[in-house]
């Protein structure tokens, strides 16, 4: 089968879209990805590729095609609004060129926020007359109301028929979670709707790198991993290292960059949180040792409807570390921790019962504990591996180009 993957975002740039169209090609799929510059998270060029042109590669199998985009430079929304749009018309325009004569059975679009990137998808679609499949990663326009990236209703509701016309033009449109299913129907008017979960990380051979942070085995050490933005309600966090303060034998660990890298930079140091580590990024090569060391794993999210609906990729990647888990959000994500016995959940925002519930962990005997991550090393077997969900994703797309007209 023919794939072309499109997403803005994609190797060398850190998103779980890589390891999926390297499964598709040991699925056996001839996959093509159109993808914009990497410039993500620093907002700048990585080196080796320029603003203009269309640039051609080879990555593990597969071509890449990447088209100009203006990178998001160093934040502010009018860069990331140019950022997103210039991808949007470089890839209908100048991705429609760079890949004529060439045919696909089906496109795939990784929806990630925006999900306007569908739009060239959509124009491909009908200049190869491929089946249009579109992952659904993030509701819009709910998570740009719940950030506050948009607070204008009129916007609001454009943005609403904009993502009702992309989904009405997809063939078949995934979901990441049972809780997306509901708010996609009511916008997909007869498209077909599935549940296709995210996959964790595929297993990396051979024994884990050193880590980089030394954590100290003294202390009881909780571990954020990710990108360190507004939805991830660190102020929350922040709160609950200090209500527990410095002598309470806990270390919080922030590894990660992100829009409030500097917000945090200024808290940590205002209010004297010598408890807390802004530890910055690291290759995802380094990650499992990081896990592998921390006594607790944490994950992060505002409340509200939208986001109490999604799972948090992050979730995966802990399970796999078989390391517990503390969550601080609503809906899917805390049903997943519980439903897996691999962690405390606390509810979204609330500092307080996140400080209480890191404390039960610190508490617990260091088998009971284990017993947790054991569990959720089983649950994501069962759920997340990345094989079985790459064979379950042909599948989708067989089904998809069976019913394209």
């Amino acid at each position: 089968m023919k794939v072309l993957l499109l997403s803005q975002h994609f190797w060398p740039e850190s998103f779980r879209i890589n390891e999926i169209a390297q499964s598709l090609v040991e699925q056996g799929c001839e996959v093509t990805v159109l993808t914009g510059k990497p410039n993500y998270p620093e907002g700048r060029l990585f080196d080796g590729y320029r603003v203009g042109g269309i640039q051609r590669e080879r990555h593990q199998g597969f071509e890449i095609v990447r088209v100009p985009l203006l990178p998001r430079g160093p934040g502010g929304a009018r860069a990331l609004v140019l950022n997103y749009l210039s991808f949007i018309a470089c890839a209908s325009l100048m991705g429609a060129w760079a890949l004529r004569g060439r045919r696909f059975d089906v496109i795939f679009v990784y929806g990630t926020s925006p999900i306007l990137q569908a739009i060239p998808a959509v124009v491909l679609k009908w200049i190869k007359g491929a089946a249009l499949v579109t992952w659904v990663q993030d509701l819009w326009p709910d998570s740009l109301e719940i950030t506050g990236f948009i607070r204008n209703k009129r916007a609001l509701a454009a943005v609403a028929v904009v993502v009702r016309w992309i989904y009405r033009r997809t063939n078949l449109l995934l979901v990441q979670s049972q809780a997306f299913l509901a708010p996609v129907r009511a916008m997909a008017g007869g498209v077909p709707v599935a549940v296709h979960e995210n996959p964790g990380d595929a297993a990396r051979p051979g024994p884990l790198a050193p880590s980089p942070l030394g954590l100290d085995p003294a202390v009881f050490n909780i571990v954020f991993a990710g990108n360190l933005g507004t939805v991830q309600a660190l102020d929350c966090v922040l709160d609950a290292a200090e209500r527990l303060g410095p002598d309470a034998g806990i270390r919080w660990w922030l590894v990660g960059s992100g829009a409030r890298d500097a917000w945090l930079a200024e808290q940590v140091q205002r209010r004297g949180l010598s408890q807390v580590t802004l530890a910055g990024r690291f290759p995802p090569g380094q990650m499992p040792s990081i896990f592998a060391q921390a006594d607790a794993l944490l994950v992060s999210l505002l409340g509200g409807p939208a986001l109490s609906l999604t799972v948090p990729s992050k979730i995966q990647a802990y399970l796999a570390a078989g390391r517990p888990i503390l969550a601080s959000l609503d809906g899917e994500g805390a049903r997943v921790v519980r439903e897996a016995g691999a962690g405390l959940a606390s509810p979204a925002q609330d500092s307080a019962a996140l400080a209480a519930a890191a404390q039960a962990l610190q508490a617990m005997p260091a088998a009971e504990r284990q017993a947790l991550g054991e569990a959720g090393r089983r649950y994501y077997a069962e759920h997340y591996e990345p094989e079985r969900l790459a064979s379950a994703l042909v599948k989708h797309f067989e089904r998809a180009v069976a019913a394209r007209p």
